[in-house]
Order: structure tokens, then C-alpha cells, then sequence
């Protein structure tokens, strides 16, 4: 399905520019001679731009549509790379450094909301609880991108060529894999779909796209049906408002809120934890992330055979089951290696909590952006601000033990699992 492997193309590329900018910090520090406290502000800036996109990306993705925002993102994000690469290894400016950083952030939060709006398109579609296995994609794309970026490094590769070169990629792939993207032009049951008067399919040349069950339009109706056409845009800032009073939508970003600072945790602070907590060496804690991320993104591929057996409420209650264990086995444990049997348990449950969130706020798709937008701002406000009050938390009680306050998140998250239960009246085809 052309339509299914073009999304896994955005997903996938998302994850590669991530990993790019991150596999060469290193890099980046040391052609900028920076201390911990200075790369810290740099990644504040993408802190600050991605939190503007994914608090502003219901709006746009409703005034520009998908596969607009998901194109016009990818085209920033590989902006935002060549930048950074230019900053670091040519101007050696730590200002431009920050701006590709901060553009790197403004695209890429709203790609995702509008990967995740395309994504859910998708998974009505075909029927299935395919969303994991998008995610997984990402998971896979951080992999590759990681990748070549060690070889990158070891090959003394300036960064400025590095980044160039898989912003470019990035751009090209997604913007390419976009021509098959369906969400803004399937037909929504119970309302007309509406369209630009020039819209034009390739198969049959002009022709409105109408959904079942309307009539076609005659006289004085024309007229109203133009109006309305006109109005759309000036009536989603309601829908906006709306989403974000809406108790369910709310309830589900609390319940994403939970598992996603259980990942968010663990990016920034398990090697850490390993090292100064554990007694591991740098390179130890670096593998336990390695870890961490694989049995996540063995949790991604094997969700879509899980949820279609047991539903959303159940496998989420184990998720978050599975995530108290294992960051609780994995603070208390006696030994190393029993902490890194811990990881695999922690990154297990972590997998799927923030995409079947994103799934659950879809279910209605006349209200798919906007909730969707909603759900992705709280859960980025765990990823984006959840660890560095971890890290505050830590300098009064250790590293280790500050983990121990994303249990109690995760217990909400447990308890508000029935709120991702599917309304009888939106159910897969």
C-alpha cells in the first residue's frame, strides 16, 4: 500500500535527522569548546522551538493540511541540519549553532503531529493497529541515523558535510513520499470533504470529492456550500479550544504523560544512572541505552499483533505494569547486571504508550488534528521538560532515586488506561 509506506518514509526520516544532530555532539561540543552548562542552552533553544511547534501544530495542520505541514517540516528540519553543521564546523559560532537548532525544533514537532494525524488516516484505513510499527520506524530510522553517524566520526567527517547531507536526504524522501498521502482527501463519514476548487485527480481530471450518503448540491445551496468552504479556516482556532476542553482528550494526554516521561527519563538519564549509581563505566552506560532502545523498538513491531488480539486498555495496563517493574527493578537492583534486565523490562513498557495515545485522540477524524495536537503537546511537555526537573530532583536525593517520581506518574497512567478504549461509534473498518 503506497499509502502506508509513504508515512513509514516520514517516520522513518524523522528518526534518522534526529539522531544525526545527536550522534555528532561530540563533535559539535568540541568545535565550539563547549562545557556541559553551554550545550545545554544550545539544546534549550530546540527545547524552545519544538514546544512553540507542538503547542501551535493542531492550527497549522488544520489550516495547511498533512501533508503540507509534514512537507514544510521536513524541509525545515533539513534547513535547521545544514546550519548547525555550518555553524559548527565553518562559522565555529555558537549562535548559529542555536538558530538550526531552534529551526530543527519548529519543524520537526509539527511533522510529528501531522505524521501521527496521517499515521492514524492509515490505520482506519487498513483496519489494523498499525501506528506501533510506524513508531518503530522512527525507532529503526535513530538506528541508521546513529549509525552513520559513528562512521561519520570515526571517519573525521566534518560535521558541517555530515548534517548537509542528511538534511538533504531527509528533505528529498519526505517530500517525494508525500505525493501518497491520503488523510486530507478521504472522504470523513458524516461530513462533506472539502477541497481546493482546483483540485484535480490525475485519474479523472476535475471532480469534487463528496462523502457518502450527501446530497449533490443545487441552487441557493451552491451558494451556502461556497460560504462555508471559505469559513473553514477561520473556524479552527474553536476546534482547538474545544480539544483542549474535551474531558477525554484531556484524560488521554495525562495518561500519555506518564509513559512518555518514562522515556523521555531514560534518554537523558539511564547512562548516567549506570555510571554513577551502578558503578558502570561510560561506555557500560552507553550500551544499557542501546538496550533500553532496542526492547522499545522490539515493543513497537510486536504492538500491532498485540493490540489487535487484546485492544488499547489491557495492553496499556501492562505497559504501564511493566514500566513500574522495571524502572523500580531497575533502581533497587542489587546487582548490575540484574539493572540491565531491568532496562529490557523499562523500554518493553515504555513502547507504546505515547502512539496509542495518539491512535485513541484520533478516533474521530472531523476531530483527529486538533486532539491529536492536544495529546502532543502534553506528551512533549513530559518528554521536553520532565527530565531536567529530574535532574533538579537529583541533586537533593541522587540520580537513581529521582527516578522513583516517574512511578508515581506511571501509576496515573495505569489507572487512566480505560480512557483509550475505542467509542463504539468510530470502530476500525
Amino acid at each position: 500500500m503506497r499509502w502506508r509506506n509513504a508515512v513509514v518514509v516520514a517516520y522513518g526520516a524523522s528518526g534518522v535527522a534526529f539522531a544525526s544532530w545527536v550522534s555528532r555532539l561530540p563533535a559539535i561540543r568540541d568545535g565550539l569548546d563547549l562545557t556541559p552548562g553551554n550545550i545545554g542552552l544550545l539544546l534549550l533553544c530546540m527545547t524552545l522551538g519544538s514546544f512553540l511547534s507542538v503547542s501551535a501544530s493542531g492550527l497549522i495542520v488544520l489550516r495547511l493540511g498533512s501533508r503540507l505541514t509534514i512537507r514544510t517540516g521536513s524541509l525545515m528540519v533539513g534547513a535547521g541540519l545544514a546550519i548547525t553543521g555550518f555553524g559548527t564546523s565553518v562559522l565555529a559560532n555558537p549562535v548559529a549553532v542555536a538558530v538550526g537548532l531552534a529551526v530543527i525544533g519548529l519543524g520537526t514537532a509539527s511533522w510529528n503531529t501531522a505524521s501521527n494525524v496521517e499515521g492514524a488516516a492509515v490505520e482506519r484505513a487498513v483496519g489494523r493497529h498499525i501506528m506501533p510499527r510506524l513508531h518503530g520506524a522512527f525507532s529503526l530510522g535513530t538506528v541508521a541515523g546513529a549509525g552513520l553517524g559513528a562512521w561519520a566520526a570515526a571517519a573525521s567527517l566534518p560535521v558541517f558535510w555530515h548534517l548537509a547531507a542528511a538534511g538533504a536526504v531527509v528533505a528529498v524522501s519526505v517530500t517525494t513520499a508525500a505525493a501518497w498521502f491520503r488523510a486530507d482527501i478521504t472522504p470523513v463519514a458524516g461530513e462533506r470533504t472539502y477541497v481546493p476548487d482546483n483540485f484535480e485527480d490525475p485519474s479523472t481530471g476535475p471532480i469534487a470529492i463528496i462523502a457518502p450518503g450527501t446530497r449533490p448540491l443545487e441552487g441557493s445551496d451552491v451558494q451556502a456550500d461556497t460560504v462555508q468552504r471559505r469559513n473553514v479556516p477561520l473556524d479552527n482556532k474553536r476546534k482547538i479550544a474545544e480539544a483542549w476542553r474535551d474531558r477525554r482528550t484531556l484524560l488521554l494526554g495525562v495518561m500519555v504523560l506518564g509513559l512518555a516521561l518514562a522515556e523521555g527519563a531514560a534518554g537523558d538519564w539511564v547512562a548516567l544512572a549506570l555510571a554513577d549509581g551502578h558503578g558502570q563505566s561510560d561506555a557500560a552506560g552507553a550500551a544499557g541505552y542501546g538496550l533500553f532502545v532496542t526492547f522499545m523498538t522490539i515493543g513497537r513491531f510486536a504492538g500491532t499483533l498485540v493490540l489487535d488480539r487484546f485492544g488499547r486498555v489491557p495492553v496499556m495496563r501492562w505497559c504501564a505494569a511493566l514500566a513500574v517493574f522495571g524502572l523500580g527493578l531497575f533502581v533497587f537492583a542489587p546487582v548490575p547486571w540484574l539493572a540491565y534486565v531491568a532496562l529490557a523490562i523499562w523500554g518493553l513498557g515504555a513502547s507504546l504508550g505515547f502512539l496509542v495515545g495518539m491512535s485513541a485522540a484520533a478516533d474521530d477524524p472531523a476531530k483527529a488534528a486538533a486532539r491529536v495536537s492536544v495529546v502532543s503537546t502534553i506528551g512533549y511537555g513530559a518528554f521536553l521538560c520532565g527530565p531536567p526537573l529530574l535532574g533538579l530532583l537529583a541533586e537533593h536525593v541522587g540520580i537513581l532515586h529521582s527516578l522513583l517520581s516517574v512511578m508515581v506518574m506511571l501509576a496515573v497512567s495505569f489507572v487512566l488506561s480505560p480512557v483509550a478504549r475505542k467509542s463504539p461509534s468510530t470502530p476500525l473498518r
